[in-house]
């Protein structure tokens, strides 16, 4: 039984509830940002914040990043969407080319899809050769811990769906034609290597899952739920983070103050 198998696909969030949250929880994000970025608090740029997303075709990777970013001021907020690499970024190091997305001291950044891309659709497509991606695990991991080392905060996100839900989904994109064109024949293709996409997933979750960055499993099968406990936890981790590198979380009495 895998890390997959405990995930409960079952939890769900009303509208009006999940409206509240959200709404609690992007003004807090919002005081955060401004806390790191130097703009209230004592004046310290406080220490970068890099959130990645990766998950099952459909599974509302952009929906959760749309929600966790709305109220922030885009001028200080980073958002990268990654897709298969061009002909000259298949020259470099396959790290290269997120590199330009990389957060300083005082900023935020979010990458919808990752380096993680080696060891999942790389590894089970054959786009790189076996001893390729089984090093990249290691180098995934030096690569965080360095990051991390220099006082960057790592959130990871797996946004998980069932098959049948993933089925529907993809159902109702090709029936939409404002949203048919997110559905492509590769997400059909992906869909069919399922079993060899968990091997790949369960692989990744056990040997890249560090002290300084773990992976946090979403259980996504509602939207509702799955955006309001990427923006509650990315707080919490933030908060979290902050602490250990000796910066405190202003509290609602001193924003207010």
């Amino acid at each position: 039984m895998g890390r997959l198998d405990e995930v409960d696909l079952t939890l769900k969030l009303g509208r009006k509830e999940q409206d509240e949250r959200l709404a609690a929880a992007q003004e807090r994000l919002g005081a955060l940002r401004l806390q790191l970025g130097g703009l209230i608090g004592d004046g310290r740029l406080g220490p970068p914040v890099c959130m990645l997303f990766e998950g099952w075709d459909a599974s509302g990777k952009g929906g959760a990043i749309k929600r966790l970013t709305a109220q922030l001021d885009h001028r200080h907020v980073r958002v990268a969407a990654f897709s298969a690499p061009t002909h000259d970024e298949k020259r470099h190091h396959f790290f290269w080319r997120f590199a330009g997305a990389f957060p300083g001291w005082g900023g935020v950044a979010v990458l919808d899809r990752t380096w993680y891309g080696r060891v999942l659709v790389e590894r089970v497509e054959g786009f790189a050769a076996e001893e390729q991606w089984r090093r990249a695990y290691d180098e995934i991991l030096g690569l965080e811990r360095t990051l991390a080392a220099e006082g960057m905060i790592i959130l990871k996100f797996w946004l998980h769906i069932s098959p049948e839900e993933q089925l529907k989904r993809f159902e109702r994109r090709e029936g939409d034609p404002l949203k048919r064109w997110k559905l492509t024949d590769e997400d059909w293709r992906n869909r069919e290597k399922r079993p060899q996409y968990e091997e790949a997933v369960e692989e990744m979750l056990a040997r890249t899952d560090h002290e300084q960055g773990r992976w946090i499993v979403v259980p996504a099968e509602s939207k509702r739920y799955a955006r309001v406990f990427v923006i509650e936890t990315a707080i919490a981790e933030i908060e979290r983070g902050m602490r250990e590198r000796g910066f405190e979380p202003l509290d609602v009495g001193e924003l207010v103050g």
